[in-house]
């Protein structure tokens, strides 16, 4: 039995009392120019959308020991919680508020959904109502953090986990999709390309991954180098059906209508899987290893990383190209993490951070204006120079702030809540320790 902690419970009513007193009636909503086809398809795609965040909750809970995998789920769920109601009053507002310098949105603008049911829609997607477009970009906040808890599993004490992912949310998560896909943002008005998140989401998971690796330290397991199998292959197999099912809402979502471009990015999405699946087994193969379904489900969530941020861009044979590389690279790269010190225990580096940074490059080299007539400078492939340069300047500034960034919110996480659990805890396991739950074995 835990200390009693109020303070969270009190948030939450007085956020709830807030929602009485500001409700954010609409004057008249916003019908002109919507269009039913492209309303209807965007609800499908953002359901799929969070469909990826219990897709998650499988693949990795099925990846870590059985002492852990209720508390290792759990951390996907509780997000669907938790960044909903941050979304509403004040998320939405500093990704995509009216802009401050290019940098972040102002968190008044649309503060508690005011004027979100009755607002004019997005100007780049003009077809749907803006509370549509706000919810679907619900969906991207909710995993992101989500994507993180892998690197620190098996040793993340929860209600620190639950305080870093709303500092994630705010100060890393948000920023960076203003950066990218507000109109008026630093990296919008320089040109870069990032379809549905490959920068957004899975560079800046994968770069807090690794702050959260190195601040947490390793695991007493894998110190003693007796770190226990992974507790479920069919977990992982099941989680990734669902991942991939639902990266069709992510990337044709991001089309933002039933559109030639949404049909597009949905088959370099599947392509680019397929292909990754494929390499990292064949790559294993060729190295003497036995293929196995959990290399295979890493394979295509790495290929689905990868073809993210370029999904609208280019071409179909071009994914399989990307699909394939992004594989062997992340495939390589997790190789020499198992080799060091550093305890990323599901390596969300090396498949979410280096697949994402993989997919900025390969979007600056293939985008083509062909695929997307948005596409203003095409890529390097085409005998452009531009993107291509600017997508490597906003690697590195990203890189640099999400890392950074992570490791200094994780300090002041820390501070206010210890995040590592005690090593009797971490033996004993979280699922029991943090939740008082375990797996029943059948």
């Amino acid at each position: 039995m835990q200390k009693p902690n109020y303070i969270p419970l009190i948030i939450l009513l007085a956020i709830s009392l807030l929602g009485v007193f500001l409700p954010s009636v609409p004057t008249q909503i916003v019908t002109e120019g919507l269009d039913s086809g492209d309303i209807a398809w965007m609800l499908v795609a953002s359901a799929m959308v969070l469909l990826m965040t219990p897709g998650l909750a499988y693949f990795y809970g099925g990846m870590v020991n059985n002492k852990n995998v209720i508390s290792t789920m759990l951390q996907s769920f509780i997000a669907m919680g938790v960044i909903s109601v941050l979304w509403v009053v004040v998320g939405f507002s500093v990704a995509f508020g009216d802009t401050i310098g290019g940098v972040i949105g102002n968190p008044t603008t649309f503060f508690m959904f005011n004027g979100v049911l009755e607002g004019k829609p997005w100007s780049l997607a003009p077809t749907i109502p803006l509370a549509l477009f706000a919810f679907f970009q619900l969906k991207f906040a909710v995993i992101a953090p989500a994507l993180v808890t892998g690197s620190m599993a098996e040793r993340i004490n929860f209600r620190s986990y639950v305080l870093f992912m709303i500092l994630f949310s705010l100060f890393v998560y948000a920023p960076l999709a203003h950066w990218t896909w507000h109109p008026e943002g630093l990296l919008f008005k320089m040109g870069v390309l990032d379809f549905a998140g490959g920068t957004v989401v899975h560079m800046s998971a994968g770069w807090a991954a690794l702050a959260g690796a190195l601040y947490l330290k390793r695991r007493r397991s894998h110190i003693e180098a007796s770190v226990l199998p992974p507790a479920n292959i069919p977990f992982v197999l099941l989680g990734t059906g669902l991942l991939w099912f639902g990266w069709f809402g992510f990337n044709a979502g991001s089309a933002v209508g039933a559109s030639a471009l949404a049909v597009s990015a949905f088959a370099t999405t599947n392509t680019a899987a397929g292909a990754a699946g494929l390499a990292w087994v064949l790559f294993d193969a060729a190295k003497g290893k036995k293929v196995s379904a959990l290399g295979f489900c890493i394979g295509a969530v790495v290929g689905l990383v990868a073809i993210t941020p370029a999904a609208g861009f280019v071409t179909i044979p071009v994914a399989i190209f990307i699909g394939t590389i992004s594989s062997i690279i992340s495939n390589y790269i997790a190789h020499l993490r198992t080799k060091s010190a550093l305890d990323d225990t599901l390596d969300v580096f090396p498949c979410h951070g280096v697949g994402g940074m993989v997919g900025m490059i390969m979007t600056g080299v293939f985008a083509s204006s062909g695929v997307n007539s948005g596409v203003v400078d095409q890529g390097l492939a085409y005998g452009e120079t531009t993107l291509f340069i600017n997508h490597l300047i906003a690697l590195v500034l990203v890189s640099a702030f999400a890392f950074a960034m992570s490791f200094v919110l994780l300090k002041v996480t820390d501070m206010i809540l210890p995040l590592r659990v005690t090593e009797e805890d971490e033996k004993v396991g979280l699922d029991i320790s943090q939740h008082d739950e375990f797996l029943v074995e059948a």
